[in-house]
């Protein structure tokens, strides 16, 4: 089957890595491309940040956060991991970002 498919870039907190992976899994069988983070660094890729000095730490964090914002320039829309209603600031801002570039927004878990 070719078709045309809607890109949706995965945002949450990467403390959940699980519901990132079952939400990648649906979102790809139901016919969508999926962009997702490219690491975990609150759940299981904590040697990415070892040995890190302060400034090189503040850089590389400033530099994922903008990189996620292009994946997101890419997309059709967003689909936010909130498990528990749980949205972080990182999070929020990304949110906020695809509203401004008129992104559709959808959300594991209804907002509250």
């Amino acid at each position: 089957m070719v078709g045309k498919y809607k890109v949706i870039t995965l945002c949450g907190s990467t403390r959940f890595k699980d519901a990132f992976m079952e939400t990648q899994k649906r979102l790809t069988l139901e016919g969508n491309i999926v962009i997702s983070v490219g690491l975990f660094g609150h759940s299981g890729d904590n040697e990415v940040w070892e040995g890190m000095d302060e400034g090189t730490l503040t850089r590389t964090k400033e530099m994922l956060d903008d990189m996620h914002k292009r994946k997101i320039d890419m997309s059709d829309g967003i689909f936010v991991i909130n498990p528990g209603g749980y949205i972080g600031s990182s999070t929020r801002s990304e949110i906020e970002y695809a509203k401004a570039a008129g992104k559709t927004i959808q959300y594991l878990e209804e907002e509250q």
